[in-house]
């Protein structure tokens, strides 16, 4: 192999080598998606395959405090007394946990689901993940109308055998949703992050919708 005077690298025939496809830049490692969706409107399925396609890993603030827990970890020794007396985690030490936990993989690509839960929580994780260079890339929100949310979620319970499975909790579920959820929404569309899909459809319909507002 030579070079001549441009530059250009040259094979032993005398032929120019063209630069692979690797060589351009390469995209970015990381990927981060926030998940959010009412009760029944099947987002926990469409992150489960999302994760599975493209090779996420779905965070569970639950599953991370657990871990720390079981460790024995000074963040969780923190936390055992908290979820022992049935309160609330400090948004502090979540940020903490899901910052020990991010900060442990070589490429930060994760799906959140159930998190964050308010405005000040998502700010937070807006803040850490800006240091870690690792940006977010969309906020999917599935959109099903009222009362086919309720329809399905009634439904399930007469498969599952749930008693929580009613008409008039999936009725309360929804308003808490939505008083919750609605200033995220709001702080989400503000930054340009959220996509709404439209959640109606078969499973395959829903997720192709998904794969779109993600390009």
């Amino acid at each position: 192999m030579t070079q001549d005077k441009n530059g250009s690298k040259k094979s032993a025939s005398g032929q120019q080598v063209r630069p692979s496809r690797g060589a351009s830049k390469p995209q970015s490692r990381h990927q981060v998606v926030i998940f959010l969706g009412p009760p029944g409107a099947g987002k926990g399925t469409q992150a489960e395959r999302l994760a599975a396609e493209q090779q996420l890993t779905k965070i569970s603030t639950g599953d991370i405090l657990r871990d720390h827990v079981s460790r024995g970890t000074d963040l969780g020794q923190r936390v055992a007394p908290i979820l022992k007396a049935g309160q609330l985690v400090p948004d502090d030490v979540l940020i903490a946990l899901i910052r020990d936990f991010l900060s442990r993989m070589d490429s930060v690509r994760v799906i959140f689901d159930g998190f964050p839960r308010t405005a000040a929580q998502a700010e937070a994780l807006e803040v850490l993940l800006e240091e870690l260079g690792a940006p977010i890339q969309a906020v999917p929100l599935l959109e099903v109308p009222d009362d086919l949310l309720i329809s399905r979620i009634v439904e399930r319970g007469k498969t599952s055998k749930r008693s929580d499975d009613t008409e008039a909790v999936a009725r309360e579920r929804q308003q808490v949703y939505r008083q919750q959820t609605q200033p995220l929404i709001d702080y989400y569309a503000a930054r340009g992050h959220l996509r709404r899909i439209d959640g109606v459809g078969s499973m395959n319909d829903v997720y192709g919708r998904l794969q779109q507002a993600l390009e």
